[in-house]
C-alpha cells in the first residue's frame, strides 16, 4: 500500500490498542498482509513472515469483518468522492459474473440446514461452470463500484437486480438524505424481462436494456448510453486481477463478499 493510499484509509481505521504487555501489530502492516492475501489468492498459512503471525493478520480481517469495518470504509471512500463531485448518477451499470469456487469453498458447517439450503446460503451452485458463486455489481457511470450482491452460480443475474438498487447509498455533501438511486440503469439482456424492468419502473429509474428477439422493441432506447456498459464489464476485469476474487476460497459467503468490499474500496483509492 502506498503512502498515498495509507492517507486516505488511515482515518476510517479503528484506533490501535494501547500497549497492554503483548505489542499491538501496527494496522499498516496487517493491511498490506491482507492485501497480499488477496491478490495472491494464497492461504493465510503461506502469508510471509514479513506481515507477522498468520494468524493475527487472520484474525484482524474477520474481527474487521464482523464489525462491519470494511463496508464503513467503503462508504466513507465513495461520500467522500460525492463532496468532490466525482460520482456520477445519472447512469449506473449493472452486471453479473461467474466466480469458480475451489474446492476449499465447500463444506461450511449448515447449522442444522439441508445440503441444498447450506449451499444456498452461501451464495454457492452449480452453473455450467462448475461449482460456482454469481457476483452481481452496480458501478456508478464512471466505471467505480457502489455495491455488490452474490448469489449462487446458477441464479439468473435479474434475481439481484432489486438489492443492488436498494443497496450502496451513498452520503450527500451538506448532509441530507443519503443518494441512492440513479436516474438510468444500463444493464444486458439478461435484465431485459418486463419484471427487472418494471422493478427499475417502480423506483423512477429509467431503463437502458435492450430488447430480446421475442420482445417488443423499445423506441426509445438509447445506443449511446448501452456502449458505454463497457465500463462495468472493465470493472469485474479490475476485481479479478485480485485472485482471491476471481477465485472463491472462503467457505462463507459473507468473508467472500468481504474481500470483494476490499477490491472494490481499492478502486476509490
Amino acid at each position: 500500500m502506498t503512502d498515498a493510499q495509507w492517507r486516505h484509509l488511515e482515518p476510517h481505521l479503528p484506533p490501535e490498542k494501547p500497549w497492554t504487555g503483548h505489542p499491538n501489530a501496527p494496522h499498516r502492516r496487517i493491511i498490506n498482509g491482507i492485501l497480499w492475501i488477496l491478490r495472491t489468492g494464497a492461504p493465510w498459512r503461506d502469508l510471509p513472515e514479513r506481515f507477522g503471525p498468520a494468524g493475527t493478520v487472520s484474525s484482524r480481517f474477520y474481527r474487521w469483518r464482523g464489525l462491519g469495518v470494511w463496508g464503513r470504509i467503503l462508504a466513507a471512500l465513495q461520500g467522500g468522492a460525492e463532496e468532490r463531485g466525482e460520482v456520477d448518477w445519472d447512469l449506473h451499470f449493472v452486471d453479473a459474473t461467474v466466480i469458480r469456487a475451489h474446492q476449499h469453498a465447500a463444506g461450511a458447517r449448515r447449522d442444522g440446514a439441508a445440503g441444498s439450503e447450506a449451499q444456498t446460503r452461501e451464495a454457492l451452485g452449480r452453473s455450467q461452470g462448475g461449482f460456482s458463486t454469481k457476483l452481481h455489481l452496480r458501478a456508478e457511470g464512471n466505471g467505480r463500484p457502489i455495491t455488490a450482491v452474490l448469489t449462487g452460480g446458477e441464479r439468473h443475474e435479474q434475481i439481484a437486480l432489486e438489492a443492488l438498487l436498494d443497496q450502496g447509498a451513498v452520503r450527500r455533501s451538506g448532509g441530507g438524505r443519503p443518494r441512492l438511486r440513479p436516474r438510468r440503469v444500463a444493464g444486458d439482456k439478461g435484465y431485459s424481462s418486463p419484471t427487472a424492468r418494471g422493478r427499475l419502473r417502480r423506483r423512477h429509474i429509467g431503463a437502458v436494456i435492450p430488447s430480446k428477439s421475442n420482445q417488443r422493441r423499445q423506441p426509445n432506447f438509447d445506443r449511446a448510453a448501452y456502449r458505454r456498459r463497457n465500463l462495468v464489464e472493465r470493472l469485474i476485469n479490475r476485481l479479478k486481477q485480485f485472485r482471491r476474487i476471481a477465485t472463491r476460497y472462503e467457505k462463507r459467503a459473507v468473508n467472500y463478499l468481504t474481500m470483494v468490499h476490499i477490491g472494490m474500496l481499492l478502486l476509490w483509492l
